[in-house]
């Protein structure tokens, strides 16, 4: 079953928005303005692969090949959900680069 246009736009706004928010506070908290940029990939693993983390040091072979897999099996409609989650997580990088450049400091 695929899906349908509009769900698509609604998952593209919605990971832009959710990686966006999660970035910027995060940002915010550590004063590490790249920090989600790092951690995004580990993000896109999680979702992809449909295995435990911890199955990728006890069972380091399996984890791999699922999460190969995984990628191999994407859809086009999960490409661009989670390019734009990456894109919410560069947003709010520059966001938060152009806040402390015009004098803003978070916490």
């Amino acid at each position: 079953m695929g899906i349908s246009l509009p769900q698509l736009i609604i998952s593209v706004v919605l990971f832009f928005v959710l990686f966006y928010g999660i970035s910027f506070l995060l940002n915010m908290v550590l004063k590490e303005t790249w920090i989600m940029l790092l951690i995004y990939p580990f993000i896109v693993m999680m979702i992809i692969d449909k295995i435990d983390t911890i199955e990728y040091f006890t069972n380091t072979q399996s984890a791999l090949k699922a999460l190969l897999d995984g990628f191999i099996n994407m859809k086009l409609a999960d490409i661009i959900m989670l390019s734009s989650g990456l894109f919410g997580v560069i947003a709010a990088g520059f966001t938060m680069k152009y806040l402390r450049k015009s004098g803003y400091q978070m916490f």
